[in-house]
């Protein structure tokens, strides 16, 4: 039986509640759901409660394979991410549950309508080298590009977070997420994460509870941290001036894991925090917006 206690959720944009249950018996789901908003990029909250007890919800939908964890009050909740390149339209999420003596329980369909959001783009001057690498790098770059990609996409079963979500420097955000990025003249990958304000040896704190499963000086992004927040959930710091983890180390919501700076691709001082989710690449603010105080 899976059971996690949630954070007590702050107030989000809630955008209505679907209700599809499937009955079995006299057994019945209802699925709610919390989003800032139902958009390529944003996070939404599914939650499910039942007529009968249950020992285990899980969904299938975007890619995705969704755990839900019961938060005490006999409700079940699950966190959906709607990837950076999420097509418009609408999707469904199919939801199974066990039942608390182990059989099957009923089940449920969640559609979620994904609306199309256009993206700003951002030009920046950086060095060339960081545009155009030398063939030297290039190894490397494949090398740490592969293993970043493995440990993002790689689901921890268990979940460590206990408390809400919290800005790792207290700066404003300065570059939005999903910008599409021009490089010296150069198109590049759209901006997977958001840029936070931070002058060079600000303190940077854990966003919430997690394993450090890397903790080292990359090409492009500089010296990096990545949490591990359990069920899918990251936390990719970049281009800090200092690093004061190690890899395998448990950090708890605020506590440092290194100082900001302008180590690899920047145009200046800065907190780069990215959110991969299930996967999906997603908003930090979105997370801040729904998992937050």
């Amino acid at each position: 039986m899976i059971r996690h206690l949630l954070p007590v959720l702050a107030p989000a944009l809630a955008l209505g509640v679907c209700l599809a249950p499937v009955a079995r018996g006299q057994d019945a789901l209802e699925v709610t759901r919390r989003a800032r908003a139902v958009a390529p990029g944003e996070i939404v909250e599914l939650v499910v409660t039942s007529s009968s007890p249950l020992a285990a919800v899980t969904g299938e939908g975007f890619g995705q394979r969704v755990v839900f964890v019961e938060d005490g009050a006999g409700r079940w909740r699950g966190l959906v991410g709607l990837d950076l390149n999420t097509p418009p339209g609408p999707g469904v999420m199919t939801i199974s549950t066990l039942l608390a003596g182990g059989a099957p329980g009923p089940g449920a369909r969640e559609v979620l309508d994904v609306q199309q959001k256009v993206f700003p783009t951002r030009h920046v001057t950086v060095d060339e080298s960081y545009v155009n690498p030398p063939a030297a790098v290039l190894a490397r770059i494949e090398r740490e590009s592969k293993r970043v990609q493995a440990i993002l996409t790689g689901v921890t079963p268990s979940r460590h977070w206990t408390d809400p979500f919290a800005p790792p420097v207290p700066g404003q955000s300065i570059s939005s997420f999903g910008r599409r990025s021009v490089f010296n003249g150069q198109p590049r990958s759209p901006h997977s994460g958001t840029d936070f304000r931070a002058a060079s040896g600000t303190p940077v704190k854990a966003p919430n509870r997690g394993r450090v499963v890397l903790a080292e000086d990359q090409y492009f992004s500089g010296n990096v941290v990545i949490i591990d927040h359990g069920l899918g959930m990251y936390s990719f710091l970049a281009h800090l001036s200092k690093i004061s983890v190690e890899e395998g180390q448990v950090v708890d919501r605020g506590a440092g894991v290194g100082l900001s700076g302008a180590t690899g691709r920047v145009s200046g001082p800065h907190l780069h925090w990215t959110v991969r989710l299930n996967g999906a690449r997603v908003d930090p603010l979105s997370v801040l917006e729904i998992l937050g105080k």
